[in-house]
């Protein structure tokens, strides 16, 4: 029997890792009550129009069609901009609690969808091949206190990402509502004889007793986005005001892979991350728990900085990721793209990946993060804490 189940309920499914037992005997950790929210940017995010380095000609040379034009960027200081679509994001600037880490990357980088985003999950080594994600090991090396409803929950896909690992007390659902109601039908299960029913029973089990403890019954003020993305960020935000408690939430966003036509398709994706996270902040301020989450975005690889013949970009190397809460200290941190300095054509990275998970760890949960990332990496100072 695989370590997941998996349980299809007509046109919804809801995946399940719940191990009542993994977490027995764990201490309270209080870092845990602090809530981490990681964003797939799926497909692999071109940075270069996302935090745009405006003041710098190599990038207009580079990509004469697809370049965000100077007069149009948000401007964060005399070189570097935002693309125009995340002005929603200004906010956050303005009041520091937004930070962009720039030139994240890994040595000896994979430029394929799969190996590489099973780097980023895993957080191994470009020839270095893990079976559980990165928070999967967190959890097993410090558990969560077994009061809480989730260690993780991913909202709007059946893969687990950095989640996935065995005894991890993980579910993956689409919403909130929905798992509810599909829970009740696991609930009250008879036990049975033959012990592979038996097991799926007991992950039956377990779902309704997730169920038991994830309340959707929670009215916002705050107006979220009419697409799919914004209904994953209303789901987030239920768990999140949830007192069950959750420590980790992990939301997609499909679509970053712009090989064709990419002005259009990028500026809406860019659009719907930026109406999500603003609505996050603000379904957040609501229940009181801006300042006890942190927010991060991250995808398997940026894009080429030369555009290619269809108005797109190709896969390629370093990429800005955005950090948000109330506790960051907002700012550029890293090292802005120097386009002067391509190898194969590409970016070189300055921020190792592993550092912000290493942040994360170290300085959010207050989790020591040498063991889970199997080697020492650097904090980034972007934390009040």
């Amino acid at each position: 029997m695989d370590r997941r189940t998996f349980l299809s309920y007509g046109a919804a499914s809801v995946a399940a890792a719940w191990w009542p037992g993994a977490a027995s005997g764990a201490e309270s950790v209080e870092g845990y009550r602090r809530l981490l929210i990681l964003i797939e940017l799926k497909g692999g995010n071109d940075a270069l129009n996302t935090v745009v380095p405006y003041a710098d000609p190599a990038y207009y040379a580079l990509r004469p069609n697809i370049a965000v034009r100077s007069d149009t960027v948000i401007r964060l200081d005399e070189r570097t901009g935002l693309h125009p679509a995340l002005q929603p994001l200004a906010s956050l600037w303005e009041t520091r609690d937004l930070a962009i880490v720039q030139g994240i990357g890994y040595p000896q980088p994979n430029l394929s969808h799969f190996r590489s985003i099973e780097i980023w999950d895993t957080a191994s080594k470009a020839d270095e091949y893990l079976d559980d994600g990165w928070l999967a090991r967190s959890f097993a090396a410090k558990p969560v206190p077994p009061g809480f409803a989730a260690d993780g929950v991913v909202v709007g896909s059946n893969e687990f990402g950095p989640l996935a690992g065995t005894g991890t007390r993980s579910i993956a659902l689409s919403d909130t509502d929905q798992f509810l109601r599909q829970a009740r039908l696991a609930a009250g299960s008879a036990k049975r004889g033959n012990a592979a029913l038996n097991h799926i029973l007991k992950v039956q089990d377990d779902i309704a007793q997730a169920a038991a403890h994830l309340n959707p019954n929670i009215e916002f003020r705050t107006d979220f986005p009419k697409h799919p993305f914004g209904n994953a960020v209303r789901t987030a935000a239920q768990l999140a005001a949830n007192p069950a408690g959750v420590c980790a939430i992990r939301l997609t966003l499909n679509g970053f892979d712009t090989h064709r036509n990419q002005p259009f398709v990028h500026q809406r994706l860019l659009r719907e991350l930026a109406e999500g996270v603003a609505a996050l902040k603000s379904a957040l301020v609501e229940t009181g728990r801006w300042n006890s989450t942190l927010v991060m975005t991250y995808a398997e690889f940026g894009r080429r900085p030369q555009e290619n013949n269809s108005n797109g970009t190709d896969h390629g190397t370093a990429a800005a990721h955005f950090v948000a809460g109330g506790l960051v200290k907002g700012g550029l941190y890293g090292q802005p793209p120097r386009l002067d300095r391509l190898e194969g054509g590409n970016l070189l990275h300055a921020v190792d990946f592993r550092s912000l998970y290493a942040t994360a760890l170290e300085r959010w949960w207050g989790v020591p993060s040498q063991g889970p990332l199997k080697g020492r990496y650097p904090v980034l100072e972007l934390l009040k804490v």
